[in-house]
């Protein structure tokens, strides 16, 4: 293992983690004003949101509830260092926020990190599939047992909770998985006998 390509993947985590913290702490001084910048379902100036959800949180409780999965399978992908990261995470942010933005009932506002969440679980168990590795299939099997029971409850509708987030974050996680392989089949002359 390379050990900066795994440094900078942790600097880059602990940054978007760190985001998160400061925007709650700068959102909790300023009574909920920057919730409102979160993805608004279906409405053109929502789609700004899908940059800015991630980072914003209904309280340090939400947060909280976001940072140990985050962190956890966020680990997973930055061992792979910081470009395999940035790029997983910007997949994920923008195909899950814009189905969340484009399903979700009119006018809401979703805000939180859970479709990253969902989105890094995703990709994690599906990264090994497509790469073919042993290893990798081993993680996502683990990520199942830890996390699965979870991710099927976050996947039904609830007062005040994004299934549709969550959906689209796993959706996107699976994707970033498929997009991202470096082992896919490479293409062979045919041979003649």
């Amino acid at each position: 293992m390379d050990g900066a390509k795994i440094s900078s993947g942790v600097k880059l985590l602990i940054l978007l983690v760190g985001l998160m913290w400061v925007s709650e702490v700068v959102d909790t001084a300023l009574n909920g004003e920057l919730d409102q910048y979160g993805i608004i379902a279906r409405q053109p100036d929502g789609l700004f949101g899908i940059v800015t959800a991630p980072f914003l949180h209904m309280g340090f409780g939400h947060l909280i509830s976001n940072t140990l999965p985050l962190v956890t399978l966020g680990l997973l992908i930055a061992v792979s260092g910081a470009k395999r990261l940035a790029a997983v995470t910007a997949i994920i942010v923008t195909l899950g926020g814009f189905g969340t933005w484009l399903i979700s009932p009119p006018n809401t506002i979703t805000i939180g990190a859970s479709g990253l969440v969902f989105g890094y679980a995703a990709y994690l168990i599906a990264r090994g599939i497509f790469n073919r590795r042993i290893s990798q299939v081993l993680i996502g099997v683990v990520v199942v047992l830890v996390w699965g029971s979870a991710l099927l409850s976050g996947l039904l509708p609830q007062d005040g909770i994004s299934w549709q987030g969550h959906l689209f974050g796993g959706i996107a996680g699976i994707f970033a998985a498929w997009v991202l392989a470096d082992d896919r089949p490479k293409h062979t002359a045919a041979r003649h006998v």
